[in-house]
């Protein structure tokens, strides 16, 4: 699994959206037992404490040893730096286990075989991504700029999955409808901004270019369409998709 996320671990606590309660209401209906469960690719532990709030114990996995110095500590979470992929735990272990905005670096056949190895026998498996960021017609069309023209060649290819809304990533268990959600916040432009610079893709335009890809132009531009004091509301759709 590629590891993008370390370089800007802080940024990522600080800016990354968090999911929204009808999401995990959602899932907790799905489940009936709430002993065990499983955060793959926890990154800085946002899944895994909600969970923590319903389960007896929660584990929570990431290659990123800088994003779960991150992760808030709790007495049922338990942290590992682990690979989603190949795992210690026993088998038919887990009532749940989840992955948010990470499947799409999974090898998926190992993956999936490392879930059905440790799910306990209808158990609960959970994808959750989220997608483009949206805010009005004229700063959409800055993203839509700037998310394709811009850092788009510096996007990894796995990117793409998110892009479909993980509609095209394997997923071999039985499905289980789940309701259309979206992230909804009130933001400024500096969170904006600082949100920006969590994305993978900055990190890999800097690398290869040795200068930001947020360059006074873009600024100047996104300048014209959001006043320094002006809070919007912004909406990311939310992806999900939930099986035994």
């Amino acid at each position: 699994m590629k590891d993008n996320f370390s370089q800007q671990a802080k940024l990522y606590a600080s800016f990354r959206p968090h999911y929204p309660p009808a999401l995990y209401d959602f899932l907790f209906k799905q489940v009936s037992n709430f002993d065990m469960a499983l955060d793959c690719a926890t990154g800085n532990g946002q899944v895994a404490t909600v969970m923590a709030s319903k389960f007896k114990a929660v584990y929570a996995t990431d290659i990123s040893e800088k994003q779960l110095a991150q992760a808030p500590a709790l007495s049922n979470v338990i942290y590992k730096i682990e690979a989603a992929e190949q795992t210690a735990f026993p088998d038919t272990f887990f009532d749940l286990v989840a992955v948010a905005q990470a499947i799409h670096w999974f090898d998926f056949d190992k993956f999936y075989a490392e879930v059905k190895r440790i799910l306990k026998a209808g158990g609960l498996f959970v994808v959750i991504g989220y997608g483009l960021i949206s805010i009005n017609a004229e700063i959409d069309k800055w993203i839509a700029h700037y998310y394709w023209n811009v850092v788009g060649p510096y996007w990894d290819k796995e990117r793409r999955y998110i892009d479909e809304a993980y509609t095209t990533i394997p997923f071999p268990f039985t499905a289980i409808s789940s309701p259309k959600l979206f992230i909804e916040y009130s933001w400024n432009k500096e969170q904006f901004i600082g949100y920006l610079h969590t994305w993978s893709s900055l990190q890999h335009y800097i690398k290869a270019n040795n200068k930001s890809p947020l360059t006074d132009e873009l600024l100047i531009e996104l300048d014209e369409v959001w006043k320094d004091d002006e809070i919007l509301p912004v909406r990311f759709p939310l992806f999900v998709r939930v099986g035994r």
